[in-house]
């Protein structure tokens, strides 16, 4: 019979775990977590220094029953909740929630599922870290503040069901704030001007102008007059190569992933979304089935720290130099630095095994598991390989007219001397440089050569505003100015979308007219709280906390105090904004107006007689398309979660409905069929597909 309990978060952690420990150890799965504030009510005292009332969540008491049943009968419980400060407060709040006597009771962490991490953490038992409890605690309760203080005030003023947030809000801001940037841009025209020159041997290069006179002068062209009287002049000189500079540059590895940079390189490379590189890096820490056998394959994946192991590094050492070869490996081996206002006490995410290749679990993981493993795998031994060796050339050409002006040309290129960790890994870009610097130059050119105009070109540009911010450049921005911590950037990126804040093109995060007045608004009464600044420096307070500087009420109470005064000017002196506007329809129950009305999903309509009348109607988005059942329009539906789906406007008498897309084309196939367009997802390529002839399956 066991005689210990393990209590860990998730039943795959434990089925990972079970496979280490012999039969005196029993596992039980919290599921996250078991208590919080109440739903209905602000739950903290404001009168008895911020006490928190926590309350178990309605799903977890059968989870907590089992939990202190299984602890009566053992000598010991250890915690084995994730190794952060909500992993130590899920750990506190479990305790507390089943009463389990502290004396049988031993906090431990790790930060990789191995059978030696595991059996460590065991020998090293601990008591409850309380400072980092506390710093979850202040989190929790100054979200919670703003939550239940700040969003009515926005929903009574703005639109019913509106929220605000200390760390989502300050992320509109940024976005809003680079859309204004956007708006305000006044493009300037210029023109780029190149040259197709050829050499002795019948290649060919392409120069582009840069500079003119004999110092070499800076020469920017931003007109089409200046550009044709240049192209006039180059069409009739004379070329020659006056200059070729030889430079030689070592390309050094990035650190391996911390939760912003894998999230970021996720989002470049696979177009996901923060929320789904950190689902499926949590599945592949907390154990993948392999060959009937469940594995953790990562280390713990919400992490700002560089810091690797001296065993991982040695183990990446061994494998560099058996599967590449010893000039692959530095001098000497390769340490990355932390930020100042990094905890130290996580590694970097790294896969727990190095000698588990991604060419060996190809066939034993999904496409989305192992393509996230991989670039982990990836990035981690490269960061330990060789530096890459570059030889970077730039070839200077001279024109001269007939009437001795002088141009220059200039043409780069790059030559790849020792491939290094290159051969491995390339980090991705969130931009495109208009200039490559990889042309592979003809070996032929040499100083003082002259060269044969073959074509000139010339091309009208103008500036471009500074871009939107994609997923992984607002993660980059929020990790930059300190806002936020790894276990907060993909639940920010989430729920701003979700409220319809802000959107996504593309790739592009845009915000919407919702987005921008609420951010109008919150800048007008709560420019403080939104601040990055200020935002920044409360990140910093809470890691005082956890460090046991600050006692926790008191960064609250500072907090608060001025916070309360804002909400007060806010109430009396915010404009209510009228979201209203006239329509031509009649409420069918009582026979007043009705008028457009913007919810939390779009417009919709609504009785003027309100609140005696509570009749509203969507308004429905014919779709060029008939019902396949019924030959009824089909209409564009939301659901109640604002999932855009198809519907008949013959409902309920009809019910046909479906989540793709219907387009007014014929079938190929049966000449009769309605075709429907199902989206891309996970691998997935977006298709065609007709809802007679194809079958369901499909």
């Amino acid at each position: 019979m066991a005689k210990n309990l393990i209590i860990v978060e998730s039943p795959a952690k434990a089925k990972t775990i079970s496979k280490f420990l012999g039969p005196d150890y029993d596992i039980k799965a919290s599921y996250g977590h078991v208590r919080d504030l109440p739903d209905k009510k602000l739950g903290v005292d404001l009168k008895d220094h911020f006490k928190p009332s926590y309350a178990p969540m309605k799903d977890k008491a059968k989870v907590l029953k089992d939990i202190k049943d299984a602890a009566k009968k053992m000598d010991m419980v250890y915690v084995a909740t994730d190794p952060d400060r909500e992993g130590e407060a899920i750990a506190w709040h479990i305790l507390e929630a089943t009463g389990i006597p502290a004396k049988k009771t031993q906090r431990i962490v790790f930060h990789e599922i191995t059978k030696t991490a595991v059996n460590n953490a065991i020998s090293q038992g601990r008591k409850i870290d309380m400072d980092l409890v506390d710093a979850q605690q202040a989190r929790r309760i100054l979200d919670r503040l703003i939550g239940y203080k700040l969003s009515p005030i926005l929903s009574k003023k703005i639109r019913r069901g509106l929220s605000a947030g200390r760390v989502q809000s300050v992320a509109v801001k940024i976005i809003c704030d680079r859309e204004k940037e956007i708006l305000a841009f006044v493009p300037q025209e210029y023109w780029v001007i190149e040259a197709v020159l050829g050499t002795t041997d019948k290649k060919s290069i392409k120069a582009r102008l840069f500079a003119s006179g004999t110092d070499r002068k800076k020469l920017e062209v931003s007109n089409q007059a200046d550009a044709e009287a240049i192209v006039k002049s180059l069409d009739k000189s004379t070329y020659s190569i006056e200059e070729i500079k030889k430079t030689v540059s070592s390309r050094h590895p990035s650190p391996p992933f911390i939760t912003s940079t894998l999230q970021q390189e996720a989002s470049r490379k696979f177009n996901w979304t923060a929320k789904r590189t950190m689902v499926v890096a949590q599945q592949l820490y907390e154990g993948i089935e392999i060959e009937g056998e469940p594995v953790g394959l990562i280390t713990y994946m919400r992490t700002d720290s560089f810091r690797l192991s001296d065993e991982a590094r040695a183990a990446a050492k061994d494998l560099i130099e058996k599967d590449f070869g010893k000039k692959y490996l530095p001098e000497k081996p390769r340490f990355f630095k932390n930020k100042s206002t990094t905890q130290d006490a996580h590694e970097a995410i790294r896969p727990s095994y190095c000698d588990k290749t991604p060419k060996q679990l190809k066939d034993k993981l999904t496409a989305d598991h192992w393509k996230l493993y991989k670039l982990i795998w990836d990035r981690f031994i490269a960061s330990q390989m060789s530096s890459a060796s570059v030889e970077n050339t730039t070839v200077f050409t001279k024109a001269v007219s007939a009437g001795s002006s002088s141009y220059w040309l200039k043409t780069t290129g790059t030559i790849i001397l020792f491939d290094g960790f290159l051969t491995l890994y390339m980090e991705g870009s969130d931009a495109e440089s208009e200039e490559a610097d990889d042309t592979l130059l003809p070996s032929s050119i040499k100083e003082g050569q002259n060269l044969v105009k073959k074509d000139i070109l010339s091309e009208q540009k103008f500036t471009q505003p500074p871009p939107r911010y994609t997923e992984a450049t607002l993660v980059k921005e929020m990790e930059e100015k300190g806002i936020g911590r790894p276990s907060t950037y993909a639940p920010t990126l989430s729920v701003i979308q979700d409220r319809g804040y802000v959107t996504k093109d593309k790739k592009q995060l845009v915000p919407s007219e919702l987005g921008i007045l609420v951010n109008d608004k919150l800048e007008q009464f709560f420019l403080k709280i939104i601040d990055v600044h200020f935002t920044a420096e409360m990140e910093t307070q809470l890691d005082g906390i956890m460090e046991g500087k600050h006692p926790w009420a008191e960064v609250v109470e500072k907090f608060y105090t001025p916070f309360q005064e804002l909400l007060k000017t806010a109430d009396s002196e915010m404009e209510k904004v009228d979201n209203t506007r006239p329509s031509d329809e009649i409420c069918e129950k009582c026979g007043n107006p009705m008028a457009f009305k913007v919810g939390r999903f779009g417009e919709f309509l609504a009785c003027t007689h309100f609140p005696e009348c509570k009749n509203t109607k969507s308004i429905l988005t014919t779709v060029e398309a008939a019902c396949p059942e019924c030959s009824k329009p089909l209409v564009e539906k939301r659901t109640r979660k604002g999932k855009t789906f198809y519907g008949c406007s013959g409902y309920p008498e009809c019910k046909f409905a479906s989540w793709d897309k219907p387009i007014q084309e014929t079938c190929p196939t049966c000449q009769n069929g309605l075709m429907f367009i199902k989206g891309a997802f996970r691998g997935r390529k977006e298709s065609k597909y007709c809802a007679k002839c194809t079958p369901k399956s499909e």
